[in-house]
């Protein structure tokens, strides 16, 4: 059984979201982009075990590992956002939308961008 998408730490999202802007990539240049400070033993640890989930690939060339992703961002999110409406919203996308713009003070802006989004085919 493959785990679920929904089990991914704030890390492994934050390795994953690099790699979807700019990939493939070598620890070092990944390393450079995360917001904290990462010691690269522990970073190759976290880029193993996404390796070992399937939500990354390792290609070696020479001496270097190079990382991609190995599932779209739009698949990730899909089933992130599933996990979170089955908690809050008894299961709707619909019903999770709903509440996160009830939760948030629009701007008329806002409003009309949304209005965009619902009107497009």
């Amino acid at each position: 059984m493959k785990p679920s998408l929904a089990e991914l730490n704030a890390v492994e999202l934050e390795l994953l979201g690099i790699l979807w802007a700019d990939s493939p990539m070598k620890p070092a240049e990944i390393e450079a982009a995360l917001s904290r400070k990462m010691e690269n033993a522990t970073l190759r640890s976290i880029l193993r075990g996404l390796v070992e989930k399937e939500y990354l690939k390792r290609e070696r060339v020479g001496k270097a590992y190079f990382y991609s992703p190995a599932r779209k961002a739009s698949s990730v999110r899909r089933r992130i956002t599933d996990r979170l409406a089955s908690v809050f919203a008894d299961g709707s996308r619909l019903g999770l939308i709903a509440q996160l713009i009830a939760d948030e003070k629009l701007t008329p802006e806002q409003v009309k961008e949304l209005q965009k989004l619902a009107d497009r085919d």
